[in-house]
């Protein structure tokens, strides 16, 4: 076969179909993938699917202010039968942990997000009773119903999971307020309005304690922006990662169809951990200051101490974005994985975001009390809805984030520290060595290439057929010498 007809070499043989006939391509992907759906769905879902069986502990005040009083020579106290109705129901008292305060200090206490919800018992709420029931009594007769006071800014739905355990228990309170109050009564003829009354005696007022601000998102605006710092942190980490492996050559970099290899450099596990996480501090406060101004300048979300948000969200990203760099470290790609189960989805799930703390399951309660997004959150309500204050959460948001900043400082020195002590290396010596003559001896190659591509690109701008060259001129005829004397026309001549 000649070689015009010789089929040409494929230089890339290998088929999609002989990859997929591997059983090893498909087994880790598949068990991977299956495993982190499964464990996401069981974070995620686990702690919000029914979070009424799980109540326990919301905190609510109870403020009893009726001064009672008296119907002939009996003292009565319907405040008290409410309150004892409500402390005393186990429906109740297994659910909420009811305080009996002052209204002082119960505004104090929902002024800090420290409480859910208020119940006031008003100090003419006997006196009212007994004169809607017909009765004679002594002071003075208001409305008589109680107040629900409600602190959509310490999470919307655990108000609406309180309210929710509070009202039946007020109605139970109120029938037996109802017999107390038709035994007094007797059973005289009463009107159908005293009747009415006397079957359903306490009702309540239900309204908003200091409501959420404009442009926050109905009191949601906290959790959103809590979320944002921990992709921050979460993204920053991993782009971090992947940027410095491929600027030092151990990982690849591919940008379109681009393609590109750095050769390796001699650095050892504990130093390039350094130059990410003095990055880390570096891009952190860039992101997080792009956040705020995107958050509170673009879209005009309602936020009071702009500065020390962003400080703040500055310090929780910078401790997430540590910790992915660690998980990254520790256990290589696969840190990725572990870092989006442990910060976003476990997170997520243990937060107190949308289901209250006191609404979970006990497992999510326990890892509420380590897990980042809580702790971010927690100071973020206290800056956005509490005016900054210590107390709300903001001492305990910025605690616990040093306190994770310096754990994940510490374990990822050790870890990594180790790795190099063990010579466990990312590449040894040897084969860094075996790689610099490796591109050492390509050089010349790809120069001896691009020589040969040169003289080529030159071949083709010159005229690959020139014109003929014009023949050489004929010799010249020699001349002719002069006969010599002895010679005659008949031959030689002899001398006589």
């Amino acid at each position: 076969m000649s070689p015009e007809n010789e089929k040409p070499r494929d230089e890339f043989p290998v088929r999609a179909r002989h990859l997929l006939r591997q059983r090893a391509v498909w087994v880790l992907p598949l068990v991977l993938a299956s495993v982190v759906v499964a464990a996401m769905t069981a974070l995620y879902l686990g702690s919000a699917v029914d979070p009424q069986v799980h109540v326990r502990g919301l905190p609510v005040e109870v403020v009893n202010g009726d001064r009672r009083a008296t119907l002939g020579t009996e003292h009565v106290d319907l405040g008290k039968l409410i309150e004892d109705g409500l402390r005393t129901s186990p429906a109740v008292s297994h659910r909420l942990r009811l305080e009996l305060v002052t209204l002082p200090e119960a505004e104090r206490a929902m002024s800090r997000g420290h409480a859910y919800a208020t119940i006031v018992i008003p100090p003419d709420f006997t006196a009212s009773l007994l004169a809607k029931a017909g009765l004679p009594t002594t002071g003075t007769t208001g409305d008589g119903s109680l107040q629900l006071l409600t602190n959509p800014r310490a999470g919307t739905l655990a108000v609406s999971l309180a309210t929710g355990i509070l009202q039946p228990a007020v109605a139970r309170a109120s029938r037996a307020v109802s017999a107390q109050l038709t035994a007094a009564a007797g059973a005289g003829t009463q009107d159908v309005a005293t009747t009415a009354f006397l079957a359903n005696p306490v009702t309540v007022t239900t309204s908003q304690f200091h409501p959420p601000p404009d442009d926050s998102a109905l009191g949601l605006s906290a959790f959103y922006l809590a979320l944002l710092t921990l992709m921050c942190g979460f993204l920053t980490g991993t782009i971090l990662h992947g940027t410095v492996d491929a600027a030092l050559g151990y990982g690849a970099s591919e940008v379109g169809p681009r393609w590109t290899q750095l050769q390796p450099k001699a650095i050892s596990r504990w130093r390039t951990l350094l130059i990410k996480w003095a990055m880390v501090a570096v891009l952190t406060a860039v992101v997080t200051g792009f956040m705020i101004a995107v958050a509170a300048g673009g879209l005009s979300m309602d936020a009071p101490h702009p500065l020390l948000l962003w400080l703040y969200t500055w310090l929780c990203a910078a401790s997430v974005a540590a910790g992915t760099i660690v998980l990254f470290a520790a256990l290589g790609t696969p840190g990725q994985l572990a870092a989006l189960l442990l910060f976003v989805y476990a997170g997520l799930a243990s937060a107190g975001g949308t289901v209250p703390i006191e609404a979970l399951p006990p497992f999510f309660r326990l890892l509420s009390e380590a897990e980042p997004l809580r702790q971010i959150l927690t100071g973020d309500r206290a800056i956005l809805y509490f005016d900054a204050q210590a107390d709300a959460g903001l001492t305990r948001g910025v605690v616990a984030a040093a306190i994770g900043l310096a754990c994940w400082l510490l374990a990822g020195t050790l870890i990594v520290r180790w790795y190099d002590h063990r010579a466990m290396h990312r590449m040894t010596p040897d084969l860094l060595a075996y790689v610099g003559r490796a591109v050492e001896n390509y050089q010349p190659h790809e120069r001896d290439e691009a020589d040969r591509a040169a003289a080529k690109a030159a071949a083709d701008v010159v005229p690959r057929r020139l014109p003929p060259a014009p023949p050489p001129p004929p010799p010249a005829d020699p001349p002719a010498l002069p006969p010599p004397d002895n010679l005659t026309a008949d031959g030689p001549g002899l001398d006589p």
